[in-house]
């Protein structure tokens, strides 16, 4: 993780504009690589890039809620960028929920919970075994 203890320092010394773009090149990188694996289906990349990513926009949300606070704010341009980032990141959000969504319907039809006993069964009638606690004589 030398690469993001670079980011760190650069961030550290650079200007207010300067810094932000660091900040926000550090999540456009892992984004776009989170994206790829995605579409290619490499589980081991998304892990990695998710990661990175997380740790990315930790960052940058740290900075720009400091820059928000100054005289000079967020520049539009780089205001617009991070808002791209972020509508980015809810799609990979929204596609990986869909994913597993559909993983999770595959897999009840591969591997069906067995009924609990005592509840209805077909038609509405109990699926119990009908037995009489009464005695004949």
């Amino acid at each position: 993780m030398a690469g993001t203890a670079l980011y760190a320092e650069t961030l550290t010394q650079a200007r207010p504009p300067e810094a932000l773009e660091a900040a926000l090149q550090a999540v456009e990188r892992p984004l776009g690589a989170l994206g790829t694996a995605l579409r290619d289906g490499d589980s081991g990349g998304v892990e990695r890039h998710a990661a990175d990513l997380h740790r990315a926009l930790a960052l940058a949300i740290h900075r720009f809620t400091r820059a928000s606070q100054q005289p000079e704010g967020v520049p539009p341009a780089l205001r617009q960028r991070l808002a791209r980032a972020a509508g980015q990141v809810e799609a990979q959000r929204e596609c990986l929920a869909r994913a597993a969504a559909s993983l999770d319907r595959e897999l009840a039809i591969l591997m069906p919970t067995p009924p609990v006993a005592g509840l209805y069964g077909v038609g509405g009638h109990s699926a119990r075994a009908t037995t009489s606690a009464s005695a004949q004589a």
